[in-house]
């Protein structure tokens, strides 16, 4: 994933980021209905960041990523992916 230096989201607990197998993805039922991948706990509530993709995901099917709160159970922030420009 193409790294974004002006990251940042708000503290809180228990964040991961998921590769989520849906388009533009605003509300957190779409997460929890979905076959997400959990690429792991945000790292950091700001600045760039980078995350092993598992081997045999083919990003072409996930085009979201969100960080969510495990804790509560809530979305944090949506994305949208796009493939990097050379």
């Amino acid at each position: 994933m193409s790294a974004r230096p002006n990251f940042e989201v708000g503290p809180g607990p228990a964040y991961h980021v998921y590769l989520v197998p849906a388009a533009s993805i605003r509300n957190a039922s779409a997460v929890k209905d979905a076959m997400f991948i959990d690429l792991g706990g945000l790292r950091a509530f700001t600045g760039s960041q980078r995350y092993v993709i598992p081997a045999g995901v083919n990003l072409k099917d996930y085009p979201s990523v969100v960080i969510w709160c495990e804790y509560f159970g809530v979305l944090i922030s949506p994305a949208d992916l796009m493939a990097a420009t050379k």
